[in-house]
């Protein structure tokens, strides 16, 4: 077993532990919402399957840096001629470095070609991939509300079963009678088509003087900026689908939102989301004797809830209002409702001659992603949009007029 294996171990358990982390996030928001949903034994066995995938994960990380230090060593002992660290940072950053010099260099990351209006291309190290979407956890993104699925193929479909009214079993009435059959289940094709989304940034010249890691470094955070704002942008597209969206006034419409659109057995498992001016406006909305209306989670672990559901709040930057002034306000199981299908496959190209990079005597550096988001089900989510929630008004005519009738 290789060193790279021995990487990709350490990344598959790294994954293991998120989906059991989302696995235990999952039930405790149904434990919050019901606490009679999930049994004693569901909640153990989640618990320690997270300990067991953070205990692989452990270890493999362990075997990965135990392997580096033995293959460091056996470097020294041989002296052979100087190479490239394990992971591909220094090829990596002299590729950038001959880049921005303009050397027209093949190497063995190359993936786009000069005819494209670049020097040369080269594909993103895996673990910088890795990195890469460590950082992007950071910010705000939308990504992690919803499924998130790996493909290898540009194109594909998938075939779902969408959430349906289903008929009870026929009732016999002659203990020989003949059995018939049961309803069809209801089945849809979902296609998705990779596309690619691409920026530029400029870059100076002093970046060649960078060491490995601070190059390394500087791309990473600008490709996680750009790769928040471009996913976000899609996501918050299909976000826009369904056919109604109500213009929200008063807390009873809040409710509606949530409790009247979708089906029970989705709205157990919905959250609410909306951004951080739609946040303030719904936090700042009181009752009739002045308290605000927002409830805070007693344990303090999932933030704030509106009738007994979380409220995800992401921050202006990442999930604008639109140019009505409006708020957005979405309700739902986006994981049911949305795909993002992900081909992990970001490429990097430079040029000092393409668009006005001659003229203006700069280099510019481009990045390719590779995604498509697509509605599963849109019976998962609903969306609304506000501008103010009126508070709530005692009822004194009616409190009135029930005394005087005692």
């Amino acid at each position: 077993m290789n060193i790279n294996e021995l990487q990709q171990a350490w990344i598959v358990a790294g994954d293991k532990v998120t989906d059991a982390q989302e696995k235990v996030n999952r039930l405790a928001i149904m434990v919050g919402n019901d606490p009679k949903s999930v049994t004693d034994e569901e909640l153990q066995t989640a618990n320690d399957n997270l300990k067991k995938a953070k205990s692989a994960r452990d270890f493999a990380l362990s075997a990965y840096k135990s392997a580096q230090e033995d293959h460091q060593v056996v470097n020294e002992q041989a002296k052979p001629a100087p190479m490239d660290d394990v992971n591909g940072h220094k090829q990596f950053a002299n590729g950038i470095r001959d880049l921005l010099k303009g050397r027209v260099k093949r190497l063995n990351l190359v993936t786009t070609s000069a005819t494209e209006g670049s020097n040369a291309g080269l594909t993103i190290p895996d673990d910088v991939q890795t990195r890469i979407n460590e950082v992007i956890r950071q910010y705000d993104a939308l990504q992690p509300l919803v499924n998130v699925e790996k493909v290898s193929t540009l194109t594909g479909s998938r075939v779902i079963e969408p959430f349906t009214v289903m008929d009870g079993l026929v009732e016999l009435d002659d203990e020989d009678g003949a059995i018939g059959d049961n309803d069809a289940p209801t089945l849809k094709t979902v296609k998705y088509s990779i596309k690619r989304y691409a920026g530029i940034n400029k870059a100076t010249n002093s970046l060649i003087k960078e060491s490995d890691e601070n190059i390394i470094t500087w791309l990473v955070n600008w490709i996680a900026k750009k790769v928040v704002v471009t996913r976000n942008k899609k996501i918050i597209g299909v976000l826009n689908t369904p056919d109604k969206k109500p213009t929200l006034s008063t807390w009873d419409d809040v409710i509606k939102l949530s409790d009247g659109t979708l089906d029970p057995a989705i709205n157990r498992l919905g959250v609410y989301l909306t951004n951080q001016s739609g946040w303030v406006a719904l936090k700042m909305v009181k009752n009739a004797i002045g308290d605000y209306l927002i409830q805070r989670d007693p344990q303090g672990t999932v933030g704030h809830f509106i009738n007994g559901h979380q409220v995800v709040v992401v921050s202006d930057n990442w999930l604008a209002d639109p140019a009505s002034g409006t708020h957005p306000l979405y309700f739902g199981d986006f994981r049911d409702g949305i795909t993002l299908f992900d081909r992990e496959n970001m490429s990097l190209a430079v040029t000092t001659e393409g668009g006005d990079s001659f003229v203006k005597d700069q280099t510019w550096i481009r990045v390719i992603d590779r995604f498509d988001v697509e509605l599963i089900d849109g019976g998962a989510f609903a969306a609304g949009s506000f501008k103010e929630i009126a508070n709530q008004t005692a009822n004194f005519a009616a409190s009135a007029a029930t005394t005087a009738g005692k």
